[in-house]
């Protein structure tokens, strides 16, 4: 019950923080090219005020659950080494500290990332992860 009860949580939050990734990628930028300049940036940023108060805890709440859930999932290192599934799922738990780690670094310590600044590159992460969760169960 407890495992269910993270993974339902994980991924509700999981939803919430790809969610407003693909939604800012595929709308919020588009409608502020299309209102343009002092505008659309306005209308913009009248939205992330109220993004500003859930997404980057969604985002904390993934990652926290994503950790309590690992050992788990993990299970033990056999005397052949480590399994395919151990390896793609070391590879997602990296992917998802990097992205909690730089979402704790903008949100705590105000910290803005040097490099892919625009959501592209977490989007991009995001559905590398989403792939990975579902191949290291085939592998």
């Amino acid at each position: 019950m407890y495992y269910t009860t993270l993974h339902i949580v994980h991924l509700l939050a999981a939803f919430t923080y790809g969610g407003f990734l693909f939604v800012d990628i595929l709308f919020l930028t588009k409608m502020q090219k299309s209102l343009g300049g002092e505008k659309g940036a306005e209308c913009r940023e009248a939205i992330m005020i109220h993004v500003r108060k859930v997404v980057p805890y969604a985002l904390f709440v993934v990652v926290g659950t994503g950790i309590l859930m690992f050992p788990h999932v993990f299970g033990h290192v056999g005397e052949d080494g480590l399994t395919n599934m151990q390896i793609v799922l070391l590879i997602k738990a990296f992917f998802g500290l990097w992205l909690g780690l730089r979402g704790f670094m903008q949100k705590v310590f105000k910290i803005n990332p040097w490099l892919f600044k625009s959501h592209y590159f977490p989007f991009s992460v995001v559905v590398l992860i989403i792939l990975l969760s579902q191949i290291m169960w085939v592998v």
